[in-house]
Order: structure tokens, then C-alpha cells, then sequence
């Protein structure tokens, strides 16, 4: 018999299934929705761009946002083996200490603040340019600098920096503030998601099977233990049940990780039994405190071709191919979104709340306008966000997609600062540095410039940064889903490990800080004592 199940091989899922199967005596089993990571636009690195457009995805959306003129958004979450760190944009952010120390010392998460965490997010990491105290050099994740960037990018850092904003050498070190160019989750010009990184090599381990295609319907609980998972393998065939002697550890990500424990009758009772779910165990907390950053952004027309937009066109698209397969260089080689930058939209924060993102393109995202000349993009996301939304099931049909709902600018602060930092995405922008670049703002366009005229553009043109978590708190009271152990309150045997139990979303991207999590969930699971935490060589700022 079977282990450990593990459902969902996304970043955390993967780490967990690594880790756990590192003892020839644990039997694991790792169950993937998704298929294999075949396709070749996966492991390119600026195949980012068409994942965002549906490939390897769910084809989800969200409900209608009622702060936000009813806008629907397009909301994808990854279907495929290494979950969103197969089809991101490969940027390595952690956040900033202080979100850590918050978890610790506001949130009461004893052993997951800054310095408990960091030897996790060392561990995991294979760093091609630093190996100091904040970054690690063994682990198997890759993490390199853009092979091949743009003058645009040169240029966009001595801008922000005639703003005031100082140039950054490493956002993941003593200081997250500045602009900079991004860590890649990169390893020889490939996308080193989850899956290659922590599956691949481990292929050949007889006490770990991999199943892709499996759709986990409910975790089966007797007596309150998690005893097993009930599956189906295709459609229109039987459900099966799997058992597990030891645990279930449930990793489908923010989305489907509540999804899942309420098909399986574990949330909150009212809504369970109003889908027709009948209530195993009345967990109010599940689906609930979902946070996310909404991406507002500037897209401007340049002064010539220099961005990536004209590889649009059929022979360049091909250059850019055969530049990649011969040389590892080019286009190709981009995740085109390598610069970007931390920096504040309230000047009395503690740390940086705004987040940039240049994008070498326009249209680059699914739903964001392209321009038919050579564009440029600047996208600004709030960090801090006080809206709380929900994940909740549109009826108990484990196939029918969930009613995602972000609640974007519920709360009036989350505008006003998105607000804010779409103006400094502007200003920066319209800098002396970039004038040799930058033609023109096309989008939001100068003639918008109140509040409610960029609110109005926002309503039309925002989208998510991909950054959903929270929905399976950990915590402590009776809203937490997890104990600081990610053991489901109330169930035996269950725990959930991924993005779901972040109190609160990093001040960054969250691929980094999930695979952490699965990273440090996988020592407390197999009962070890955690890493010593990190000791600093010299003074570090927050």
C-alpha cells in the first residue's frame, strides 16, 4: 500500500514528492489533473507568452467583479505536470522579510518567519551567480540571470533612477527595493519549473509513481481520517478509490485545494449544503481569504524595433527558432519580462509596495492589447492588497469549474495605491532615459488622468499577476483551515501544502515562496527537525 497520496504536482507538489520519496521505505503516489510536460513551448523560455492564452491551463474565469464594473477575468491555473511553474513567466521572487516575520509575529506561525525560512528557500535553489547568505548554489531548482537583454532594459533602470528609485543587484538579498534585472527559474536558456527540477531526476525511484490524467473527485474520510482518494482516470469511467496508510497531502494550489476538500464535504456547511454536498466535517475557513495582485499596466509605442514584437512576423519567428536551437540566445531564450523592479506607492511603507514588470512587447499577455508597431510594456501590482475574496462550487459536480472570486478593490486602499503606482509606471516611463526608446503612451494614453478616468481604463484593461493564495489558511482561531503543521483542522491524516496556506500573499511573484513551502512542509511531514535558521555575516536591511 501506498504512503503517502499526493494530490496535485505543482511546485509544492513536486518538492513534496521529491522529498518524501528520498526514503526507499516511503511508498508515494503523486496524481496530476494535467498531462506530461511535453510541449515544447513549456520548456522555452518565452513560451510564457502563448501559456497565458490556454495552453496547459483549466480555462477558468472568475466571476463578475463588482468593485470593478462586473469585469470577468480571464484566470489561468495551471493544468500540467510542475503546475504554475510550467507555464510562468519564470521570475524568482521571494517577497520581503518582513511578509515572513508578519506570518511569525502577526499571524502567530511560530517557525515561518524570515530567517526560519530562508535555509528553505536555499535549499531548493541552484543559483548561477550568487552563493552567499541569502542564496543557495546545490539545490535543484535553476536560477540564473536573462541571458540576452535589451538596451530598453539599460535604459529603463537610469530612468527609474532620475525618479529617485536606486539600481538593485539582487532582489532576494539584503534589500528588495530598487530596479533590476529579474531572477530566471532558468537553466541553460530552459524553464526550470518544478518538474524538472525535482521530478525529472527522480525518475527512476521504484517507491514513487507519477499518474498524470487523474481527476481526484474527493479525499475519502472514515471516521475522521483521511483514509484515501476516490479518482477518475477518463472520462465516463467508474470512480475508483486509492488508499494511503499514512497521509494524504492535498497540493492542487489555490484554487483546487479548496475545491477539492469541499467536493470532499469539508468546508463550510451552509454552502456545502447548498450545492447538494453533504457536510463530513464544518470548516468555515475553507475557500475563504483569497488574496491576490491585480496588474495594472502602461504600454507604450517605440521609436524603433526595439523590443521583440516584430519576431511576430512569420521569417522572424523562425530566426528566433533556429537563434535558439543553434545558439541558446535571441527572443526565444526570453521570458520577456526579465527587468522589473520594487518600489512604493506609499512613501511611509516599511518596505516596498508597488511591483514593476517590463515587459518587452506589447499584447505579450493573453488579453492585453498588442500595438502594430513595436511596443513596450510596464506593468504595475499593488503587494499588499486588504480585499479578501472567496473560492466557492457552482454545484457538486467535481468537472464544473469553481466561482473564483478575487473581490479585486473591495477594499477602497487597494485602488488608491494601484492607482498610485499605475502613475509611477507612467512617470517612469515618460523619463529623459527612455526618450531615445519611447515614441508615445498609447495605453492608458495622456488624455486619461483622474482618478476615476484611470479607474475606468483599469476596469477595462487590468488582469491578475497569477498570484492567487490563502484560500486554506494557516493559522490559528476557527477561520484557520491548517495548523502551522498544514494539518487540516478537524481531519486526521490531511494536511494541505501550497500557495492555499499562505496567510498572506509574499510582496513578489509566488513561485518561489510555494516551492519553499513545499519545501519546509516536507521536513515537518516527515517529522525532522526543521533547518537552523539563517545567520547573517553582516548587518541585513528588511
Amino acid at each position: 500500500m501506498t504512503d503517502f497520496i499526493i494530490v496535485g504536482a505543482g511546485p509544492a507538489g513536486c518538492v513534496l514528492a521529491n522529498r518524501l520519496s528520498e526514503d526507499p521505505a516511503n511508498k508515494v503516489l503523486l496524481l496530476e489533473a494535467g498531462g506530461k510536460d511535453w510541449h515544447p513551448l513549456i520548456h522555452m523560455p518565452a513560451g510564457f507568452a502563448k501559456m497565458t492564452k490556454g495552453i496547459a491551463s483549466w480555462g477558468w474565469s472568475t466571476v463578475p467583479q463588482k468593485h470593478m464594473n462586473d469585469r470577468v477575468f480571464w484566470y489561468t491555473q495551471a493544468k500540467v505536470l510542475g503546475g504554475g511553474s510550467s507555464i510562468n513567466a519564470q521570475i524568482y521572487t521571494r517577497g520581503n522579510a518582513r511578509d515572513y516575520d508578519a506570518w511569525e509575529h502577526e499571524e502567530g506561525l511560530a517557525g515561518w518567519g524570515y530567517r526560519d525560512v530562508l535555509p528553505y528557500f536555499k535549499r531548493a535553489e541552484d543559483n548561477q551567480r550568487f552563493s552567499n547568505d541569502y542564496h543557495g548554489d546545490a539545490g535543484p531548482l535553476g536560477v540564473s540571470n536573462p541571458i540576452a537583454p535589451l538596451p530598453i532594459c539599460e535604459a529603463y533602470f537610469r530612468a527609474a533612477q532620475q525618479l529617485g528609485i536606486p539600481f538593485n543587484p539582487d532582489f532576494n538579498g539584503a534589500s528588495q527595493e530598487g530596479v533590476g534585472y529579474y531572477q530566471l527559474t532558468q537553466k541553460d536558456a530552459r524553464r526550470s519549473s518544478a518538474s524538472v527540477a525535482y521530478l525529472k531526476p527522480i525518475r527512476d525511484r521504484k517507491n514513487l509513481t507519477v499518474k498524470t490524467g487523474i481527476m481526484v473527485t474527493r479525499v475519502v474520510v472514515e471516521n475522521g481520517r483521511a483514509v484515501g482518494v476516490e479518482i477518475v482516470d477518463k472520462p465516463g469511467s467508474r470512480p475508483q478509490i486509492l488508499h494511503a496508510e499514512r497521509e494524504i497531502i492535498v497540493s492542487s494550489g489555490t484554487i483546487g485545494s479548496p475545491k477539492l476538500l469541499m467536493q470532499s464535504g469539508i468546508g463550510p456547511a451552509d454552502h456545502l449544503k447548498s450545492v447538494g454536498i453533504a457536510p463530513v466535517h464544518d470548516l468555515p475557513g475553507v475557500g475563504s481569504n483569497m488574496q491576490d495582485h491585480l496588474d495594472l499596466f502602461v504600454i507604450c509605442e517605440c521609436t524603433g524595433d526595439h523590443t521583440y514584437d516584430n519576431y511576430a512576423k512569420l521569417h522572424r519567428t523562425a530566426w528566433a527558432g533556429l537563434q535558439y536551437l543553434l545558439l541558446k540566445k535571441g527572443p526565444a531564450a526570453s521570458s520577456l519580462f526579465e527587468t522589473g523592479g520594487f518600489w512604493y506607492a506609499d512613501p511611509t511603507a516599511a518596505s516596498p509596495d508597488i511591483q514593476f514588470h517590463l515587459g518587452l512587447g506589447s499584447g505579450i499577455e493573453a488579453g492585453v492589447e498588442k500595438l502594430n508597431n513595436p511596443g513596450v510594456t510596464l506593468n504595475s501590482a499593488y503587494l499588499r492588497p486588504r480585499s479578501r475574496g472567496t473560492v466557492r462550487l457552482a454545484s457538486a459536480d467535481p468537472a464544473a469549474m469553481p466561482l473564483i472570486d478575487p473581490n479585486y478593490w473591495a477594499d477602497p486602499h487597494d485602488k488608491a495605491m494601484a492607482i498610485k503606482g499605475l502613475r509611477l509606471a507612467r512617470e517612469i516611463m515618460r523619463q529623459q532615459a527612455l526618450k531615445p526608446y519611447v515614441l508615445r503612451e498609447v495605453l492608458p494614453g495622456e488624455r486619461l488622468d483622474t482618478d476615476d478616468e484611470l479607474f475606468d481604463y483599469a476596469c477595462r484593461s487590468a488582469k491578475t499577476d497569477h498570484h492567487p493564495v490563502g484560500t486554506c489558511r494557516m493559522g490559528h482561531g476557527e477561520d484557520a483551515v491548517v495548523t502551522p503543521e498544514l494539518k487540516v483542522r478537524g481531519i486526521d491524516a490531511l494536511r494541505v501544502c501550497d500557495a492555499s496556506v499562505m496567510p498572506r500573499v509574499p510582496s513578489s511573484n509566488t513561485n518561489a515562496p510555494t516551492i519553499m513551502v513545499g519545501e519546509k512542509g516536507a521536513d515537518i511531514i516527515l517529522g525532522r527537525e526543521p533547518l537552523p535558521p539563517a545567520v547573517f555575516s553582516g548587518n541585513r536591511a528588511a
